[in-house]
């Protein structure tokens, strides 16, 4: 009888042999009908996985397709690729927190790093989970910040800061690495320092930064030693223009009441005059005396 089991087994193998051969991978997509052979070569590969999760393969079978290159599980086939892609970026940037929109190697890694460290980003399986995350912590023990109690932007900040016993002084405002102002981060983090948890203050110390001092207030203002103060050029001119009506009139000016001045200029005395009274209370002692007793006229209470 002929074994037609072993027949397909012997087609299979030989068709991924030439396909290894041809494209250097065995990512065969599950649809894909070749050259290799009769039988679709995806289809083939899937049954084979299929087999071998079931336990229904032989170690001599299952040892033959991982010489050629076969990954049983395909989802971890990719994130060995993006493991790879992620020792990269850290080796560049000595940190996988990066920017949503950066790639390297032709891969997001930014969307990427974004994507897994979303609850459940590592996959549904929790062995599988904790065997990725412990592979991506190799890399880098920091890889997810939220976990640590301060976000992605303060580590990738923090990450660009030279090492301890560099002279963090050369560190100012508009200093970049890779695009970021790490000085004007830095500044604000000294600023900001009390709003800072322990861990993240320790490590700034650790790299010799400390809290900015406290900004030292200068001595109060003292009132001039001439006395009362006046208020500025508006008042003075509308006062000047109120003693010289009272003057002129030997009584308060009504609202639509004018001052005619030396230099031609017609100012609204009445309108000033009035606007002071419902200005009250912004008025200091000098300007309330000022106003209410020009030339010897009586107090204007309430008027």
């Amino acid at each position: 009888m002929i074994n037609t089991d072993r027949q397909d087994w012997r087609r299979g193998v030989e068709a991924a042999y030439r396909y290894r051969q041809r494209e250097e991978h065995l990512d065969v997509p599950y649809e894909h009908v070749g050259v290799e052979g009769a039988s679709p070569l995806g289809r083939w590969l899937s049954d084979q996985r299929r087999a071998y999760r079931a336990g229904a393969m032989t170690d001599e079978r299952a040892a033959e397709l991982e010489g050629l290159g076969v990954v049983w599980v395909t989802a971890d086939a990719g994130f060995e690729q993006n493991l790879g892609a992620a020792r990269a970026y850290y080796e560049l940037h000595g940190t996988l927190a990066a920017l949503r929109g950066a790639t390297i190697l032709d891969i997001a890694i930014g969307q990427y790093l974004t994507n897994i460290r979303r609850p459940g980003g590592l996959g549904k399986d929790p062995g599988r989970a904790r065997r990725r995350a412990a592979a991506l912590a190799a890399i880098d023990p920091d890889r997810n910040p939220g976990t640590l109690g301060w976000t992605v932007a303060w580590q990738r900040h923090y990450a660009q800061l030279p090492a301890e016993g560099a002279r963090l002084t050369a560190v100012v405002p508009g200093v970049t690495r890779h695009g970021e102002d790490v000085g004007r981060w830095l500044t604000t983090q000294r600023r900001a320092w009390d709003r800072l948890n322990e861990e993240q203050q320790h490590r700034l110390a650790t790299l010799g930064v400390t809290k900015a001092p406290r900004a030292r207030r200068g001595p109060a203002k003292t009132a001039a030693a001439s006395g009362p103060r006046t208020g500025g050029t508006a008042f003075q001119k509308g006062l000047e223009a109120l003693q010289q009506y009272i003057a002129r009139e030997g009584a308060l000016p009504g609202r639509t009441d004018v001052q005619e001045m030396a230099d031609g200029d017609i100012r609204r005395v009445g309108v000033w005059l009035a606007n002071q009274k419902q200005r009250r209370d912004r008025l200091d002692t000098g300007q309330l005396r000022a106003r209410d007793m020009p030339c010897g006229v009586p107090r204007v209470s309430g008027r």
